[in-house]
C-alpha cells in the first residue's frame, strides 16, 4: 500500500491502512515526505492492539527526504519519523532520491523564482548515515530510490562498505519496464520495487495529463477478459512473474481487496511477452522539477 503525497485528510489513510490490514496486506510504503507517518503509525497500532496483526507481522517502509542527506541529519530525521508512527524500528529505510535538497525545515525549499534550491552532498557519506542507523537497530534493512545503475553503483563500489542496499524502488510498469535496471538489479542481489505499477494516479502537479493511460491499454484490456480479472490485476501479476516487488495505491476497500487476488493468476510466457512489447520508455513522474540537478538520475540509459 503506497500513499503519496497529496491532498489526502488524514482519517482517510488511516482507514486506508486499516482496510488493507484487515484485507491481509503487510508491506506498507510510507516516506516522511508524505506528512501522514501519524496516521499510519495510529492504524498500524490500533490494528495491533486488536489483535489483527503483531508488530513483527508488519513490513513499514520508510524514506529519506532529500533535504536530510547530511549524513549528521540522517538519524534525527529517522527518530523523528520513528516518533510520528511510535515505533521502536522501522523495517526498511531508503534514500528517497539521489538528489539531495537545501537542508531544512521546508520540503521543497524554492529560491525567488520558485525554483527548487538544490544541495551538493556526497551520496557515499549519506549511505554511511543509513548503514550507522542500521547498527544503531533502529531500521533493520537499507535501501534506495529513484537511483540510476552508476549511482548503485557509487554505493556498491563504495571502500569499506557494509551493507548494500537491499533494493532500488523506481517507478515500473508495461509502459516502463525498466529491463535493464532489472537485470542489473537481479545480477547484485538487490530487489527492484516498482511504484507507479498501475500507470500514476495523474496528480496535475506532477504528471503530464496527455500521457496514454495504462490501465486503458487494449493489450491489458485484453488480457484481462481473457483472464477475467481487470487490467490492474494483469499489470501487477505481469511484475511479480518478472521478479518485481509491487506497491499499489488505493483508498477504497473494493481496490484494496481487488489488488490482493493478483496471487491467484498466472500469465502465460506468451501474454508476458505482450506485456513487454508495451514498453515506451513514458516516464509518468520524469522529477521535472529536478531536471537540472547535478545527480539528475534519468538522463542515463538505465
Amino acid at each position: 500500500v503506497s500513499r503519496h503525497r497529496e491532498c489526502v485528510p488524514k482519517s482517510k489513510c488511516e482507514e486506508a491502512v486499516k482496510v488493507a490490514i484487515e484485507v491481509g496486506y503487510r508491506h506498507i510504503d510510507g516516506a516522511y515526505v508524505y506528512e501522514n507517518e501519524e496516521a499510519i503509525g495510529r492504524a498500524i497500532r490500533e490494528k495491533i492492539a486488536d489483535g489483527t496483526v503483531k508488530r513483527e507481522e508488519i513490513f513499514y517502509t520508510g524514506k529519506l527526504w532529500s533535504t536530510f542527506h547530511t549524513p549528521e541529519m540522517v538519524r534525527p530525521v529517522l527518530e523523528k519519523s520513528l516518533k510520528s508512527l511510535q515505533f521502536d524500528y522501522i523495517d526498511l529505510y531508503i534514500i528517497h532520491t539521489p538528489l539531495p535538497l537545501k537542508p531544512g525545515d521546508d520540503i521543497f525549499p524554492v529560491d525567488g523564482n520558485g525554483k527548487l534550491i538544490f544541495d551538493n552532498v556526497d551520496l557515499c557519506a549519506t549511505w554511511e548515515a543509513m548503514e550507522a542507523c542500521k547498527d544503531a537497530g533502529l531500521v533493520k534493512s537499507i535501501g534506495v530510490s529513484n537511483f540510476n545503475h552508476r549511482q548503485l553503483e557509487m554505493i556498491l563500489n563504495k571502500p569499506a562498505l557494509k551493507y548494500k542496499p537491499v533494493c532500488n524502488q523506481v517507478e515500473c510498469h508495461p509502459y516502463l519496464n525498466q529491463r535493464k535496471m532489472l537485470e542489473f538489479c537481479k545480477s547484485k542481489n538487490i530487489v527492484l520495487v516498482a511504484y507507479s505499477a498501475l500507470g500514476s494516479h495523474r496528480d496535475e502537479r506532477w504528471v503530464d495529463q496527455s500521457t496514454p493511460l495504462l490501465l486503458a491499454d487494449p493489450v491489458l484490456n485484453t488480457l484481462a477478459k481473457k483472464y477475467n480479472r481487470s487490467p490492474a490485476l494483469v499489470a501487477m501479476r505481469y511484475q511479480l512473474q518478472r521478479g518485481v516487488v509491487v506497491l499499489a495505491k488505493s483508498y477504497t476497500r473494493k481496490h484494496i481487496e481487488d489488488n490482493f487476488k493478483v496471487f491467484d493468476l498466472q500469465l502465460t510466457e506468451e501474454d508476458m511477452k505482450a506485456i513487454d512489447s508495451l514498453n515506451q520508455n513514458l516516464r509518468y513522474d520524469p522529477l521535472s522539477g529536478f531536471l537540472d540537478h547535478p545527480e539528475y538520475p534519468y538522463a542515463d540509459d538505465y
